[in-house]
C-alpha cells in the first residue's frame, strides 16, 4: 500500500505516547538553543538550531522576555524576510510585493487592490478569495480565525520588521489549518522605532497613500503605533478602492518576571471590484478598460447575468459598474498576552485575543453579508533544564478558539447601486477547535539536536442553512444542518546536524491538517447554497531533506527538498461564472519539489539574492464524477496536474548600494519575478501562461545634521519594466460533459468560461518619501 493511502491516525499510534512521555519530562536553557539571525536578511536564516541571540519569530515581546520554544523552533525550514530591499527602501504597497522574496510562497491578487491570496508549497495556490492552509500570527497572536480564514487587507507592510514563513506541515506547533506552514509577522518595536516616521507614496493609476509611525520607551513602558491611509483608482475598470489601517503594539513590564502586550489592529476597506474574465476574454481585454455599459461595453468585456426581479425569470447582462461590484469590509482584533517567569528556567504564558471580521460583498451573481466575531485563548509552559544530563527544551500548551458565523446571502438585481434582490441563503453556524500541543528540543551533542512535537486537537462544527429557491408558483426553502465532529493528531520529529559553523543538515517528518469551514459544508458542486457536509479533514504527511552552507558572512546558500502525502486534499473550484466556489476531497494526491535560497554579497555594495522552487502536485487517487443532461461519466484524474499550482517560480534581484563617500546611501536593483504557467482544471485541458516581471528600484537615504528630522529616505520604483500582460490570479475550472453528446467538453469551452481570470498590473510608477524625527 503506497503512503498516500495511509490514515495518519494509526499510522503514529505508538509514536504519540512516547512523543507525550518525551514532551512532559524537564527541558533545557534556551539560551543555548536561540538562533542567531538580523533583522533585515533578505532571504532565508533558516532556523534549524539554537543559538545564542536570536529574537523570537514574529513575536516583539518586551524586554527580558524569556525565549518560547514556539518562537525559535529548531528544526523547521523558516525564511526571514526583513526590512532591507523589500520594505525599507521601496514602495511595498501589499505583502504579496514583499513575501514573493521567500522559497515556496505563491501570490495571487486576492478581491481587492490591497487583498493579495498566499500559499506556502502551492497549499493555497487554488484559492482567489481567502487564504487558507497556513496559520498567520502577529507579534505571536493567531491573525487567523478559527474556521481557517486569514485575509491580508489589514496587513500593511512598512509596519513590519521581519516576517517570517514557515514552510511544510507545521500543525505539530499551530494546531488546525497549518497544512502548508506558518505566516508570522513581526511588528517594529517602540524601541526600534524611537522616535516618529512620516511617509508618502504616489503613483501611477491614481495611487496615493500616507502613513506614519511613532513609538518609543519609557521606564517600564513601551509603545509603537502605526497607521495608514492608501487609495487609488486601480488599474483595471471599475476597481478603485481606499483602506485604512491601524496597528498598536504595546508592553508594561512592572516586574523582571512578569510582562503585559495589548496588540490592536483596525482596518477597513472599500473597494470596487472588476469582474473576473475568461481566458479568452484577458487575450482581448486584459485590463476591463471601455466596459462602463453593457450597451456600449468595448470587446472582451465581462458581463455577468443578474435577474430583472432579483428572484427567477429573466435576466440582463450587465458590466462591473451596472452591477456596483463591490466590498465593505472591516476586521478588528484586539488581543492581550501575560507573560510570567515562574522561576529561572520556566515561563509560562497566557494571551486571548477577540478577533471580528465583519463583510458586506454585493459582487457578482450574488451579495454577501455577515459578522464572524471568534474568540482566541492559548495558554503554554516552557521548561528549560536538562534530560537525562542533556541541554533541553520542553514546550506544552492548552489552545481554544471559537467563532460565531451568521452570513446572509441575497441575489443581486441590477443596476441603481448594489441594488439586493430575494434572499438566496441564511447560514448560522459555530466553529470551535480544542487541543494540546507538546515539543521537546534535545541538545543530544555538540552537533546534533532532535525534536519529538506533537499535537491533538478536536473540531466541532454546528450549523444551519436555509437555502431559498424562487419561482413563479412562489419560494422554496431547503435546509442542510451539520453536526460534525474531527479529531486529529499531528506528530513531528526533526533532527539537525551541524558539523562546523559553515555547515547544517537537517531533516523532518512532519503531518498537518486542516479541517473544513462551516462556509465549505453549505455551498453544493452547483455553486449554490446547499449541503455539501460530507467533506473530510485533509491530512499531510510532510517530509523534507535540506542543507544550509553559510561559508562567510557575505555567502548563504538553502537547499531543500520535500515530499508531501496528502489524504483528502480539499480542492476548490468555480462551476461558472457568477456562482460560488465549491470544495470537494481528493482522496489521494502527491506534492514535490525543491526549495533553494541564495543570499551573496559578492563585492563592497552588491548583492545578489534568488528565491526558486520547484513543485510538482499530482492527484495520486481521484475519480471526478460529471453529469449533463442524460449523460454521466466518470474520469479518472490520478497522474493529473492539481491546478493552481506553478511548477516554477523565481524571484532574482542583483543590486548596489554606495558604501561610502559623498553617494553614500544611493542604491539601485533590478528584479525578475518568473512563475511558470498552471492548469486551470482537474483534466488538464487548460493553462493559464506563465510571465516574467521586472521591476527597477533607485532609492537614498541619509542622516540629517543639525535639522529637526533625524533621516530621510527616497525611493522610486518602475514596476512591469516590459509592461508584460500576465494572468496574476486565476480561478481553477470545473470541467463538463456536452449535453448532446455526453463527451468531455474541451479546453474552448473552459477558455471561453468567465469568472475566472484578474490580469496583473502593467508597467507602472510608485515613488515615495520618508523623514525620521
Amino acid at each position: 500500500m503506497s503512503p498516500s493511502r495511509l490514515s495518519l491516525a494509526p499510522r503514529y499510534r505508538g509514536a504519540r505516547h512516547a512523543l507525550l512521555a518525551l514532551a512532559a519530562l524537564p527541558l533545557a536553557n534556551a539560551d543555548a538553543l536561540a538562533q542567531a539571525a538580523e533583522d533585515g536578511v533578505t532571504l532565508p536564516e533558516l532556523s534549524v538550531v539554537g543559538e545564542p541571540g536570536r529574537s523570537g519569530f514574529g513575536v516583539a515581546s518586551p524586554q527580558g522576555s524569556a525565549p518560547s520554544v514556539i518562537e525559535q523552533p529548531v528544526g523547521q525550514v523558516v525564511t526571514q524576510v526583513g526590512r532591507s530591499g523589500t520594505i525599507d527602501n521601496r514602495p511595498a504597497t501589499d505583502i504579496g510585493s514583499v513575501l514573493v522574496n521567500s522559497p515556496g510562497v505563491t501570490v495571487r491578487q486576492g478581491n481587492g487592490a490591497r487583498d493579495v491570496v498566499i500559499s506556502i508549497r502551492g497549499n493555497n495556490a487554488r484559492s482567489t478569495g481567502v487564504t487558507k492552509n497556513m496559520v498567520v500570527l502577529e507579534d505571536g497572536f493567531i491573525l487567523t480565525q478559527p474556521d481557517g480564514a486569514s485575509r491580508f487587507d489589514l496587513v500593511d507592510p512598512r509596519a513590519y520588521s521581519r516576517i517570517d514563513v514557515f514552510r511544510g506541515p507545521q500543525s505539530a506547533l499551530f494546531g488546525n489549518y497549518a497544512t502548508g506552514g506558518a505566516l508570522a509577522f513581526r511588528t517594529r518595536t517602540g524601541r526600534e522605532i524611537n522616535g516618529y516616521e512620516i511617509g508618502t507614496e504616489a503613483g501611477s493609476f491614481g495611487y496615493l497613500s500616507n502613513y506614519f509611525t511613532v513609538g518609543g520607551a519609557s521606564g517600564p513602558v513601551e509603545i509603537s503605533l502605526f497607521a495608514s491611509d492608501a487609495r487609488g483608482n486601480g488599474y483595471q475598470g471599475h476597481s478603485s478602492y481606499d483602506t485604512q489601517t491601524i496597528n498598536l503594539l504595546a508592553s508594561y513590564t512592572p516586574t523582571p518576571d512578569n510582562r503585559f502586550t495589548l496588540k490592536v489592529i483596525n482596518n477597513q476597506v472599500n473597494a470596487d471590484l472588476p469582474a473576473r474574465s475568461s481566458l479568452d476574454q484577458f487575450g482581448i481585454n486584459p485590463y476591463q478598460r471601455g466596459c462602463a455599459a453593457a450597451a456600449t461595453a468595448a470587446p472582451g468585456c465581462t458581463l455577468t447575468n443578474l435577474r430583472i426581479n432579483g428572484a427567477f425569470g429573466a435576466t440582463v447582462p450587465v458590466t462591473a459598474d451596472e452591477g456596483a461590484f463591490g466590498r465593505k469590509d472591516r476586521r478588528t482584533i484586539v488581543a492581550a498576552r501575560w507573560e510570567h517567569d515562574i522561576d529561572a528556567q520556566t515561563t509560562w504564558r497566557t494571551q486571548l485575543g477577540f478577533d471580528e471580521r465583519n463583510f458586506n460583498q454585493p459582487f457578482y451573481t450574488s451579495s454577501s453579508r455577515g459578522s464572524y466575531p471568534s474568540w482566541n485563548f492559548l495558554t503554554d509552559l516552557t521548561r528549560r533544564g536538562d534530560l537525562f544530563g542533556l541541554p533541553a527544551v520542553g514546550y506544552v500548551a492548552l489552545a481554544y478558539n471559537t467563532i460565531d458565523n451568521h452570513i446572509t446571502t441575497f441575489n443581486r438585481a441590477p443596476y441603481g447601486g448594489p441594488t439586493l434582490g430575494a434572499l438566496i441563503g441564511d447560514q448560522e453556524a459555530v466553529q470551535s477547535n480544542l487541543g494540546g500541543r507538546a515539543r521537546t528540543e534535545v541538545a543530544l551533542s555538540d552537533q546534533w539536536t532532535g525534536v519529538l512535537g506533537i499535537a491533538a486537537e478536536n473540531t466541532t462544527i454546528t450549523g444551519r442553512n436555509l437555502a431559498y429557491g424562487y419561482s413563479a408558483a412562489g419560494r422554496t426553502t431547503t435546509v442542510a444542518t451539520t453536526d460534525r465532529s474531527f479529531l486529529n493528531v499531528a506528530p513531528e520529529l526533526a533532527l539537525v546536524y551541524r558539523p562546523n559553523a559553515a555547515w547544517a543538515f537537517r531533516g523532518r517528518a512532519a503531518t498537518g491538517y486542516t479541517t473544513p469551514a462551516a462556509s465549505n459544508l453549505f455551498i453544493t458542486p452547483a455553486g449554490l447554497p446547499g449541503s455539501n457536509t460530507q467533506l473530510q479533514t485533509q491530512e499531510n504527511l510532510g517530509f523534507d531533506l535540506g542543507a544550509d552552507w553559510t561559508p562567510t558572512e557575505n555567502l548563504r546558500l538553502s537547499l531543500t527538498g520535500f515530499y508531501e502525502f496528502f489524504r483528502n486534499e480539499l480542492v476548490s473550484q468555480s462551476p461558472g461564472a457568477g456562482l460560488l466556489s465549491y470544495t470537494f476531497n481528493a482522496p489521494a494526491s502527491e506534492h514535490r519539489g525543491i526549495e533553494f535560497a541564495a543570499d551573496w554579497a559578492f563585492s563592497p555594495g552588491w548583492r545578489a539574492v534568488a528565491a526558486y522552487t520547484f513543485d510538482d502536485q499530482i492527484y495520486t487517487t481521484y475519480t471526478e464524477q460529471l453529469s449533463a443532461g442524460a449523460f454521466t461519466e466518470r474520469f479518472d484524474r490520478a497522474g493529473n496536474a492539481i491546478p493552481g499550482v506553478p511548477a516554477h517560480q523565481l524571484l532574482a534581484r542583483i543590486g548596489y548600494d554606495q558604501p561610502t563617500g559623498p553617494l553614500a546611501g544611493l542604491g539601485a536593483y533590478v528584479e525578475a519575478v518568473v512563475q511558470d504557467g498552471f492548469f486551470l482544471d482537474n483534466a488538464n485541458q487548460l493553462k493559464a501562461p506563465g510571465y516574467t516581471v521586472v521591476n527597477a528600484n533607485v532609492h537614498y537615504a541619509a542622516d540629517l545634521p543639525g535639522g529637526y528630522a533625524r533621516r530621510i529616505s527616497l525611493y522610486a520604483e518602475v514596476r512591469n519594466v516590459f509592461d508584460e500582460t500576465y494572468v496574476s490570479s486565476a480561478q481553477n475550472l470545473a470541467n463538463s460533459l456536452s449535453a448532446t453528446s455526453g463527451l468531455q467538453n474541451g479546453a474552448g469551452v473552459l477558455a471561453a468560461t468567465t469568472g475566472s481570470v484578474f490580469a496583473g498590473a502593467p508597467r507602472n510608477v510608485v515613488a515615495g518619501m520618508r523623514l525620521s524625527f
